[in-house]
């Protein structure tokens, strides 16, 4: 098994994490899907990261799907295998993949030139983020979702949310506004699967 990934991903972040919270053996191929030579578009159609090559060879793409095949693979289950018991689970992977989302909007849209920047469209994104976390901070109250005293596919999914923050908008000083969600993201980054899968300074 062998996953395509870039390291500063935060969806291929969640495969990683999720590959080791499971201790399944799979080889990772680091491949950065914006730069000329990339082979990612061979894995992935849409040219993006994270893609995972099953042993039969089959591909599997994008993190929410890849997921739900590892969950075929064994080790401890990151879902609830019954359905209702299931949804809340996706609904807040779901919301964290969306404040992602946002985010690598925002940063993308701020690498342009300076001229060329739509200051709306940042706005746009980083409103998303903020209403995202307070939904976050809220279901973490509520537990919808989040694994308790066992990770979950939804606790990867958010921490890795969150570490893309830290990562890119470190000045948006998430863990002051939802001190919850910083109490629990803590203890959650201590977790060898989160402390190995940081992503490199660039």
């Amino acid at each position: 098994m062998k996953l395509i990934a870039s390291l500063t991903s935060p969806y291929a972040r969640k495969i990683r994490i999720a590959i080791a919270e499971k201790g399944l053996t799979c080889a990772l191929e680091v491949d950065i899907p914006w730069l000329p030579e990339t082979n990612v578009p061979a894995y992935n159609p849409l040219g993006k990261v994270p893609a995972l090559v099953a042993d039969d060879g089959g591909v599997w793409y994008d993190s929410p799907v890849i997921s739900l095949y590892l969950e075929t693979l064994g080790g401890p289950p990151l879902m609830p295998v019954d359905r209702v018991a299931n949804l809340p689970v996706r609904q807040t992977e779901a919301l964290a993949d969306g404040i992602t989302d946002a985010a690598v909007t925002a940063f993308l849209e701020a690498r342009r030139p300076a001229g060329q920047q739509d200051a709306d469209t940042i706005e746009r994104q980083l409103a998303k983020i903020q209403r995202g976390l307070a939904a976050l901070e809220e279901r973490l109250l509520q537990r919808k979702g989040f694994g308790g005293a066992l990770i979950n596919i939804a606790d990867i999914a958010v921490g890795c949310t969150l570490g893309y923050l830290d990562f890119r908008f470190g000045h948006l000083h998430w863990r002051t506004t939802h001190p919850e969600l910083s109490a629990w993201a803590a203890k959650l980054f201590a977790r060898p699967s989160f402390a190995s899968t940081v992503p490199p300074a660039v």
